[in-house]
């Protein structure tokens, strides 16, 4: 597919609008690239941070970043003189995330044109028309570059919105799925879910789902008959994503969707929350469901939830203890801030992962996912 290119590639002056979901600047240098441009050079290229360009074959060009993926993944050959000292599972974390921050600058080099319909002016390029109207809405007439792998990963929302997500506590197939929104994380982890599905609730006459993503948790207490719930979100998407899923599980009656950043007005018998789970800075959008820098909406969902609980009321924070095991939060401290707020631990329902990552030893947190439990805590105020 590649043949050894018979000069460097030419620098381009006049660019496209940069478009990026993630946020991240655009390249500060760009060269044309095509089929006559080898892995290896494409390689030293998009680790100096040089945008590719390209003017090729699309599928050549998802042959490039594969080959490139291949080579950032290669393990280093040479053996350290020295033992490497021991690390500390923060550090070892840290680590990790580093290198997946290089992994993805990378591979966010090899671009590919659009043009302001969202088609793709590249020999067999795929019509993905669809799926960029469904994340970035209808098309407003402006050519554009964008990172091929941000793109490839849109595409990987489209399929995924389009089959959606069994969950079992919803009931029986094929009425019990649910369909991630791009940019809306997915509820994979079934652990968390089966939690809410059965941990007993007291008092059915109202509750408060806070961060409702997906609208699964909310569904899941529809369906256990919880007359009223109101659910909130500070994503725009999300709200969009979970009144389609609610309607489409004909639960949206039942259900209020507000948004705001963590409470609505009032109180409730029952507040729910699953933050994300481990305090780190996102790198993107998506992956605010997954960490939350500083413990922001944790200690903001802690701190708010004694106002907003009704006398007697519960509130269920559903948390996992991988950040414990990653030293980067302490048991100490999670009950610390539990205390700090006049709130008392009622009880605790624990549960084991089941994801593939848990048992998988090549994975670079390997020790932590093996020992995580997720936990729903049974929260009340302190009298």
């Amino acid at each position: 597919m590649m043949r050894a290119m018979a000069q460097a590639p030419t620098p381009l002056i006049d660019l496209p609008t940069w478009r990026a979901e993630s946020g991240a600047p655009a390249p500060r240098r760009v060269v044309s690239a095509d089929d006559t441009l080898t892995a290896d050079a494409a390689y030293r290229l998009a680790c100096e941070g040089t945008g590719l360009l390209w003017q090729g074959d699309f599928h050549n060009a998802r042959q490039l970043l594969q080959a490139l993926a291949r080579r950032v993944d290669r393990k280093p050959t040479k053996k350290s003189k020295a033992p490497s000292p021991e690390v500390t599972p923060a550090q070892a974390f840290h680590l990790h995330r580093q290198a997946q921050g290089q992994r993805a600058r990378t591979l966010a080099m090899v671009l590919v044109p659009m043009n302001g319909d969202y088609t793709i002016p590249l020999r067999r390029a795929p019509d993905l028309r669809e799926a960029c109207t469904e994340a970035w809405g209808p098309a407003e007439g402006e050519a554009c570059m964008v990172s091929l792998r941000e793109l490839l990963g849109l595409v990987g929302a489209h399929e995924w919105h389009k089959k959606g997500v069994e969950i079992p506590a919803l009931g029986e197939a094929p009425h019990n799925r649910i369909y991630p929104h791009y940019g809306v994380f997915s509820p994979v982890r079934g652990e968390y879910v089966d939690l809410v599905a059965t941990t007993p609730i007291r008092d059915k006459s109202l509750a408060f789902d806070i961060g409702v993503g997906t609208g699964v948790l909310s569904a899941v207490l529809a369906k256990r008959g919880v007359q009223r719930i109101v659910a909130t979100d500070q994503d725009p998407r999300a709200i969009t994503c979970a009144r389609d899923n609610l309607q489409r599980l004909q639960c949206l009656d039942k259900v209020d969707l507000v948004q705001t950043d963590l409470f609505p007005p009032g109180q409730a018998p029952l507040v729910v929350c699953n933050p994300p789970w481990v305090p780190a800075r996102p790198s993107s959008p998506i992956e605010h469901a997954v960490y939350d820098e500083g413990s922001r909406m944790l200690r903001g969902f802690l701190s708010g939830l004694r106002e907003h609980l009704s006398p007697q009321g519960e509130g269920w924070l559903i948390l996992s203890d991988l950040a414990e095991h990653l030293g980067l939060r302490s048991r100490d401290e999670l009950l610390g801030w539990i205390a700090d707020a006049d709130l008392q631990v009622l009880g605790r329902h624990d549960i084991r992962p089941r994801h593939s990552k848990a048992s998988d030893a090549r994975d670079a947190l390997h020790a932590a996912r093996a020992a995580e439990v997720t936990s729903l805590w049974r929260l009340g105020s302190v009298a």
